[in-house]
């Protein structure tokens, strides 16, 4: 097996890794954060491997060139288009509904039950701010590529 075979049987994988992600992304409305994190995650592995392989032009076959175009295309059609805006819309969604629940909380005594409610929401309300800001660093990328 050559290098080139181990690399496209690498990308091959890694795309369809891909697709699984958006497929379950299309699929579901209520991604979690860890669900979104690692959709992310393989947009930016597979983006930077074709970037890389492209980058050696020439010495790779036509078919991994080929593979390489139309994960480029599904990237940008399907998540950069479909999937990219609806997680940004969701995580907005939930920052603002949580940031509500939280402000619509009475200020007086509350019971260890409350506080510990009260604890929790503020701790999704963080993972979901910094989750937030992970997704506008990819947008960010896309807006200045």
């Amino acid at each position: 097996m050559t290098s080139s075979d181990v690399i496209s049987q690498m990308f091959a994988s890694e795309s369809q890794k891909l697709t699984n992600l958006f497929d379950i992304a299309d699929s579901k409305t209520d991604m979690n954060i860890h669900e979104i994190v690692e959709t992310y995650y393989q947009v930016m592995n597979v983006s930077s491997m074709t970037t890389m392989l492209k980058e050696q032009g020439d010495s790779e076959p036509e078919e991994l060139l080929e593979k390489i175009t139309q994960t480029e295309k599904l990237i940008s059609e399907r998540f950069n288009s479909v999937i990219h805006p609806k997680i940004m819309e969701k995580l907005s969604f939930l920052i603002q509904d949580l940031t509500k629940n939280l402000q619509s909380e009475p200020s007086g005594e509350k019971s260890k039950e409350q506080i510990e409610k009260d604890a929790k929401m503020f701790d999704e309300l963080r993972r979901t701010m910094s989750t937030k800001e992970f997704v506008e660093q990819y947008e960010t990328g896309l807006s200045n590529d």
